[in-house]
Order: structure tokens, then sequence, then C-alpha cells
């Protein structure tokens, strides 16, 4: 068997919308057994790099320790810009937003529960049907999508085994995650999730929020997160610069 792509559209109950999704299925997969799930957010912009990445590694797994796996693709349509802003930001009663949003449209937001009983409840019953023996799985965002990712594991860190969060907008709403985090970091069961954070060198105030997130886990975190500041790459270029090692890392456990 060769490696191959499955797609279909999924419309969701709970979201009101329909996405596309792609399912990387590496070579040799009747031969592996419990093969981790990746989850990429804003499949449309990182799906191809996040799956050749892996596809690549995992060809000499003895040196890289990076083996076969399965990665999804959550999509969005044409109406991307809109509808992510929506799906990754968590509702609150109250919304502030930062100065630099003045005189600006601000989009719908607010949908990340019901994003999150689309993939719990839709998506993932459809990926495990089909790899019933799957190993741990991997939720990978960048910006809105890195917010999305600590602030689901920040909810819940039993939704996904391990979390990927590349430059994640830690400001939204006065920086809600970090007040979160408190209460997350202080529960008597804690349990901590591999957790990978990256920043561009050159994202800004992007570098101190990730780093200030990173410091206030990792005492209970331990070993189970790294932080890296890609030098020198910005918002978009961090991505490629970053994912490798992302992925090293969470195949470490």
């Amino acid at each position: 068997m060769v490696s191959k792509i499955e797609t279909f559209n999924l419309n969701s109950v709970y979201t009101d919308y329909t996405y596309t999704i792609r399912i990387f299925i590496p070579e040799y997969i009747e031969k592996a057994d419990q093969l981790p799930i990746y989850y990429i957010l804003d499949g449309s912009s990182y799906f191809p790099f996040a799956s050749q990445i892996i596809n690549l590694q995992s060809s000499n797994a003895p040196k890289t320790k990076v083996s076969p796996a399965i990665v999804v693709s959550i999509e969005h349509g044409e109406d991307r810009r809109d509808r992510r802003f929506y799906d990754f930001t968590a509702p609150a009663k109250t919304y502030v937003y930062p100065e630099r949003f003045q005189n600006r449209d601000v989009r719908k937001n607010g949908g990340a529960k019901k994003f999150t009983e689309f993939l719990m409840k839709e998506l993932k019953p459809i990926v495990h049907q089909k790899f019933p023996s799957h190993g741990a799985e991997i939720i990978f965002g960048h910006s809105l999508g890195g917010y999305y990712a600590l602030w689901l594991l920040l909810m819940n860190a039993a939704y996904f085994d391990r979390y990927i969060a590349f430059s994640p907008s830690i400001w939204w709403n006065q920086y809600e995650l970090e007040k979160l985090a408190l209460p997350f970091i202080k529960a008597k069961d804690f349990s901590p999730s591999p957790l990978f954070i990256a920043v561009g060198g050159k994202e800004g105030f992007m570098v101190e929020d990730s780093d200030k997130m990173y410091q206030l886990l990792q005492p209970s975190f331990q070993n189970n997160i790294a932080f890296y500041k890609a030098e020198d790459e910005n918002h978009a270029s961090v991505v490629p610069t970053a994912m490798s090692r992302a992925i090293r890392f969470i195949s470490s456990f």
C-alpha cells in the first residue's frame, strides 16, 4: 500500500457549517499498530506541510524517532477568515478588544465550545471508525488556532493526548488564557499533557506572551512542555521553521 489522501465534506449539526476533511494515510498502515493521529487546524494552509514532514521523518524513524502517523486536516471554505475567528475563540459574557481593533469591524466570535462538540462528537468518531487501533491524538494550531489549542488544553486536557500551539493569540480578550491557566495548574487531579509552544522571534509582543505562558506552565508540566523561539522568523515563517522540531518533541512521549 502506498500513502494516500482521503477527502470528504462533513456538515456539523453543532456549528451549522460544512468542513472539508482530508486524511493522510501513511504507507504500510496495515503493518503499523497504534499510529498517532495529528489533527491540523487551518488545514488548507498547513496540512500539506505537516503531512509531508511526518512522512519524511518517519521514513528514517530509528534516527528521527518519528513514527508514521495519520494526519487529519480540518478546513474552512471561502469564508475561512471570518469562520475561523468564530470557531477558534471562546464564548464570554463580555469581550475587551485591543486598541488596534478600534475603528474595525470585529468578526463574529465565541464559537469554540460548538467547534469542540464538532471535533469530539462528529469528527473523531468518524476517524476512530476508520482507524480503531490508533495511538495518541495530537492537535496543532497556529495563531488563533494556537489560542484554541491552549484553551482546549486548559478546559479539559483529556480532549487530546498532546498539544502543539504556534504563535498563540494569548492576547485575546484581555489575556483570558492566563486567567484560565491558574486554576488549571492548581487542580488536584492535574496531569500534564505534552505541550509544544513556538513563536517567531520577530513577532513582537507575541514573543513575550508565549514565553510568559511557558514560564507559567513549566513548573507543573516539567519535562512535558517545550518552548521554542525561532529567531529571525515572523508570524508566517515560524510554521515551516518550527514544525519539524515540534513533531520530534511530541513523538518523544
